[in-house]
């Protein structure tokens, strides 16, 4: 990499997020994520800043930063580790018992919402003279729409709250990313783009339902069988320090081979944590494991997650903003917001005949379906392909994504307690959803 190699990169990025983490602590008191996401737009800002009385200087930030491959280190690197993580301390019971409401919302609601996203996007920019192509925009719709398991777990668990309504928004986020990048790799191939994971620029219905079987079925598939291999192993020693070096084989391992199978490795993580998080801590765990594995999987989750949102948040150095795309990027924050709240109402209406949900639902599951660093991520892997062909459609689309995430992420996320509260939901036990 040249004079600056990876190691130096990743050690300026782990010094930058723990003093941030320190800032955070010390003096702002927000969850942490949120703190460390702002930290890090206070400093793209001052390095903006400095810029103008120090020629170069900003420049030479923006270069350095460009070096990092947000996509590539976020979507081949941290995800895996932070699906698992998050998945590893998910009741399979809680979610088995609002499986239908997950389902819905992750498959149902996030076509629903790609599409009234897409066609209000459409809308917006041709009111204001920015030309972008209808599938263009619907590529926007199928990146932001998926709520972002990274940013609602790490969120809900500073939050406190009710156990109904934190396992159906964590289960969905953890299951739509999957249901999200599959419409996305379709909408690529119809674009004529290239999206890799057998994306192909001839997109029909029987692509579309083989591309979602081999990613999905093919991943939950994948992650069931290698999950309960790695359960065999730790049920036959009682080593902790074995078991965890399993479990950390387990996702690199798991992750990279369920990617060169094609098949998709958040959705196999997911699985692999659930059955290591339940199953394997029912039945092949000491108690001494349990309390080592929970303690290794909390502490790295903390790192990886202070890493990500300090770069979502040095990554406004990046982004192409103008006064247009901006105010465009404006707009979709409440376009965003309503197509979610409908993208709920529809499984919540379908499946209010068979359960029970409090008058609330719809808000709270609105207010409380985060964007994050995936779909920063999938706007960034547009940079070979839509970069290269039609660089102001890209770029336009970078700035819609990263103003939504940013606003979902600090307003969205920094109210969510004053939203529960609100709704007399804050408080352990409560039903809710």
């Amino acid at each position: 990499m040249g004079a600056i190699g990876w190691f130096e990169i990743v050690s300026a990025l782990i010094v930058l997020a723990a003093l941030f983490s320190y800032v955070n602590h010390r003096f702002l008191g927000l969850p942490t994520t949120i703190g460390l996401l702002l930290c890090g737009l206070v400093a793209s800002l001052c390095v903006l800043a400095v810029g103008n009385f120090a020629p170069g200087f900003a420049e030479s930030a923006e270069a350095l930063l460009a070096r990092i491959d947000f996509s590539e280190a976020l979507m081949h690197g941290m995800l895996g580790f932070l699906l698992f993580a998050g998945a590893l301390h998910v009741d399979l019971d809680d979610l088995l018992q609002h499986r239908l409401v997950i389902v819905l919302l992750a498959t149902l609601g996030l076509v629903l919402s790609t599409v009234l996203v897409g066609g209000a996007t459409w809308a917006v920019t041709r009111a204001l003279g920015i030309e972008l192509p209808f599938l263009y925009c619907l590529l926007f719709g199928a990146l932001i729409s998926p709520t972002d398991p990274i940013a609602v777990l790490a969120v809900l668990k500073s939050l406190g709250a009710p156990k109904t309504l934190e396992t159906q928004i964590a289960g969905e986020s953890l299951f739509n990313d999957g249901f999200g990048v599959v419409v996305f790799l379709a909408l690529l191939g119809a674009a004529g783009l290239s999206g890799g994971h057998g994306a192909s620029s001839e997109t029909t219905a029987a692509s579309v339902l083989s591309l979602f079987a081999l990613e999905t079925v093919g991943g939950a598939a994948f992650g069931l069988v290698t999950g309960f291999i790695t359960y065999s192993m730790m049920r036959s020693i009682d080593d902790h320090d074995v078991e965890i070096l399993l479990s950390l084989a387990l996702v690199a391992g798991g992750y990279a081979l369920a990617l060169a199978l094609h098949v998709s490795g958040p959705i196999a993580m997911v699985v692999a944590g659930l059955m290591i998080g339940n199953h394997g801590r029912r039945f092949a765990m000491s108690e001494s494991t349990r309390e080592h594995l929970d303690t290794f999987w909390r502490l790295l989750d903390e790192i990886l997650n202070a890493v990500l949102f300090v770069l979502i948040g040095l990554e406004v150095l990046l982004i192409p903003f103008d006064p247009t795309r901006l105010t465009a990027a404006v707009i979709a924050i409440p376009v965003v917001l309503l197509a979610r709240m409908a993208a709920v109402s529809v499984p919540v209406t379908v499946l209010r005949p068979l359960r029970e949900f409090t008058d609330h639902a719809v808000k709270v599951l609105t207010w409380g379906g985060l964007r994050g660093g995936i779909s920063v991520a999938l706007a960034l892997s547009l940079r070979g392909s839509l970069g290269a062909s039609h660089p102001d459609a890209y770029q336009t689309i970078l700035v819609l994504t990263y103003v939504v995430v940013v606003f979902s992420i600090s307003v969205q996320g920094l109210s969510m307690a004053h939203v529960l509260r609100r709704f007399g939901l804050s408080g352990a036990g409560k039903e809710a959803a």
